[in-house]
């Protein structure tokens, strides 16, 4: 499905069909995460924001561990 980024008002957005977001079962007002993938494409995922907890979790585990994460990436 070919999409056009299209300016809206100050901004710039996409607008997505009525049968796409029928599909995807989403409704206007629903969040979405963009996840981007390393070729350069993305991904669009439900917000969850027990994700924000897990990743806020993570990272501070990645800082306090930072040093022994680091010795077992040798």
């Amino acid at each position: 499905m070919k999409l056009e980024i299209k300016k809206i008002g100050n901004s710039t957005g996409l607008i997505l069909p009525k049968e796409l977001v029928t599909r995807l079962g989403l409704e206007q007002g629903d969040t979405l995460n963009v996840i981007e993938e390393p070729d350069r494409s993305f991904r669009l995922t439900p917000y969850n924001q027990d994700d924000d907890e897990t990743m806020e979790l993570a990272r501070q585990a990645m800082k306090d561990y930072k040093n022994a994460l680091h010795e077992l990436a040798k």
